[in-house]
């Protein structure tokens, strides 16, 4: 049973009337000092528009918590402070990204850095389950790897999908919205995640009424990074957790757009030679579009298999039912597989 506290239904409300308020200023302040993104041969808007989404969002999700720590709705939790302080440096390193350029090597190296903050800060993956066995297997030292490949993985993800109007919003929000509900549904509950999820979807939802097609400002690498961190970061404390047995697979089944997508992406540009972290204009929204899709046939496509994903995810951990769950993470994984193995049939056929 989903039980929403006071908090969270005001974190949600919070965030996004907020951001309806900060959005617009922080567009009028991006032309102002010429933060915009220009378009060239891999990006597919006209005009120039700002680029600091993130700003407002980041700022929306900070002053939410902290508003609602001063009313003393303030859930404890294990990873709190490594989520907070983890978000706001990845949210400073895409600002700087935003506003200046770095290179992207540089730039993984320092999401290296920040996740590996994160782990010794106690946001983990400590044990996986093994369904032949029915029981959880310690990973003992492949905790960090492992953990790191997820939390940089996704953070990266979301970055790759933020290439149409209203796409990564849409995930994001999504995606926050069944973290929350099924970090409240397993036991124990993880209020503080939840809190943080929704906190995030409601400052998502404020900045996509001004980033649908066509769109009025970008997230920028600061929002992208940021909400992909929170997501990965968010998805290991309130389900992928000591004792939430076959559940912990369930964010496969959540994230499974940004997952599909960085699979596709990182897999083609190594078959090629080149890394899996410079930008292109092949991502999973390029080839729908050119294969015809407009921007809002895309982000109605892309979204509506998100919520699909995010449904099916909240109705097997609510049924609680191990066989439910473990075909659709398995139906979640061979997708992506799937999609793997169509780039390496394609690259061994040319």
């Amino acid at each position: 049973m989903i039980k929403l506290s006071q908090a969270h239904v005001l974190g949600t409300i919070i965030a996004y009337l907020l951001g309806i308020f900060i959005v617009p200023l922080v567009i009028y302040y991006s032309k102002k000092k010429n933060l915009i993104d220009v378009p060239n041969e891999r990006k597919i808007h006209h005009g120039a528009i700002s680029r600091l989404g993130g700003v407002a969002i980041w700022i929306s999700v900070m002053l939410t918590f902290v508003f609602l720590v001063f009313l003393s709705y303030y859930p404890k939790g294990q990873g709190l402070s490594a989520i907070i302080v983890g978000g706001s440096l990845m949210f400073l390193m895409g600002l700087i990204d935003d506003v200046y350029g770095l290179n992207a090597k540089f730039k993984l190296f320092i999401q290296i850095a920040i996740a590996t903050i994160v782990i010794l800060l106690g946001v983990r993956i400590e044990e996986l389950y093994n369904p032949i066995s029915s029981s959880c297997v310690s990973l003992g030292y492949l905790s960090y790897p492992i953990t790191l490949l997820w939390i940089v993985g996704i953070t990266n993800a979301i970055n790759f999908i933020d290439g149409v109007d209203g796409l990564a919003g849409s995930i994001v929000s999504i995606s926050a919205l069944a973290i929350g509900l099924v970090s409240l549904v397993l036991a124990p509950s993880v209020p503080i995640t939840a809190l943080i999820a929704f906190i995030l979807m409601g400052a998502m939802c404020s900045f996509l009424t001004f980033n649908y097609n066509p769109a009025k400002i970008f997230m920028g690498d600061s929002g992208a990074l940021y909400a992909g961190f929170l997501l990965a970061t968010l998805s290991i404390t309130g389900i992928v957790k000591p004792s939430s047995n076959y559940s912990m697979y369930l964010p496969i089944l959540i994230l499974a757009v940004p997952l599909m997508d960085v699979a596709f992406s990182s897999t083609r540009r190594m078959l090629k030679g080149s890394s899996p972290f410079v930008a292109d204009a092949e991502h999973i929204h390029h080839k729908l579009l050119h294969a015809g899709y407009s921007q809002d046939k895309l982000v109605l496509l892309l979204a509506s298999f998100s919520m699909v994903c995010a449904l099916l995810s909240i109705f097997a951990v609510t049924t609680k039912s191990k066989f439910i769950i473990t075909a659709l993470c398995l139906i979640a994984v061979l997708i992506v597989l799937n999609t793997v193995s169509k780039l390496i049939k394609k690259k061994d056929s040319e």
